[in-house]
């Protein structure tokens, strides 16, 4: 793809475009630093047009998807964004707050249904099965990734107990010295990519562990290093990234594990509820006799 194409496409097909998709592409054609980072429906409304007609747009044009169409637009800009530019550059001085609540959810229910589409079955399905059959796993999750990972490693942990969040203040190597094909490492991570998840996937390839990697699109530098890369949307009208969809995955993988490993789950869980029982781990409230 050249640098330009994600403009191409859009001149040779400007004739073919009905009034509300010139709109869009004029819209795109003049705001090329600020209007990569504009959600859909952020977009939809700065162009005047329904957020429909944004997404329907972006099939137009070729892409898989609004998301997809997005990740052109930013690679055509060919550099990095910090974090006080991308707050810049999708929020606007006159925008109240009163009204952001809704403004996140619709965003949040838009990357997941942009996620149901970028997800394959085939890969999702392969990664539940290296889940179970891995000796061990060790989750790489650093930065704002690491609500996900302590999450995955709680669950999966719980039933598995093989899972460990490898936590940034460690000492990695210690951890994965003895790393090997039969153990599986789940990395998190999502535009911008820290250079130590990078690093640490690439080790454990070298190694032979299998990779499962969780990230934002195909261009992400974790999907070379993932023998299995789950894709999800991300984007809000924000400096933050939103893990409504990431999360969702990790809700699903978990699930997946648990019915496909449905009598040792269970088995499990019983005795775990014993244990709780016992310590009186859960608060239970009590209820006098109105008698």
């Amino acid at each position: 793809m050249t640098e330009h194409e994600v403009y191409e496409r859009m001149a040779k097909k400007k004739e073919k475009m009905s009034k509300s998709q010139k709109k869009i592409a004029v819209y795109l054609l003049e705001h090329p630093e600020s209007a990569p980072f504009l959600t859909a429906s952020k977009l939809a409304r700065n162009a005047g047009v329904g957020e429909a007609t944004v997404i329907r747009f972006a099939v137009f044009l070729g892409y898989n998807g609004y998301p997809d169409l997005q990740r052109n637009l930013q690679e055509a800009m060919k550099r990095k964004w910090t974090s006080a530019e991308k707050f810049i550059q999708t929020t606007d001085q006159n925008e109240k707050p009163q009204n952001v609540w809704k403004e996140v959810l619709s965003d949040d229910i838009q990357n997941i249904k942009d996620t149901l589409d970028l997800i394959d079955p085939d890969t999702f399905q392969k990664a539940i099965y290296e889940i179970i059959k891995a000796k061990r796993i060790y989750i790489i999750a650093y930065r704002s990734t690491q609500s996900l990972g302590t999450y995955l490693e709680f669950y999966l942990d719980l039933v598995l107990q093989n899972v460990e969040l490898i936590r940034q203040a460690d000492g990695v190597s210690e951890h994965l010295l003895g790393i090997t094909e039969d153990d599986l490492v789940i990395g998190f991570g999502f535009s911008r990519y820290t250079k130590r998840t990078v690093d640490l996937l690439r080790y454990v390839k070298d190694k032979g562990a299998k990779t499962l990697v969780i990230t934002d699109h195909a261009k992400s530098p974790l999907t070379a290093l993932g023998d299995y890369s789950l894709y999800t949307a991300v984007e809000i009208n924000s400096f933050i990234d939103s893990f409504a969809a990431p999360q969702s995955i990790v809700n699903a993988l978990i699930t997946g594990v648990t019915r496909s490993e449905q009598s040792k789950v269970k088995k499990r869980l019983e005795q775990l509820e014993e244990l709780w029982d016992s310590f009186g781990v859960f608060y239970e409230e009590l209820y006098e006799s109105s008698e």
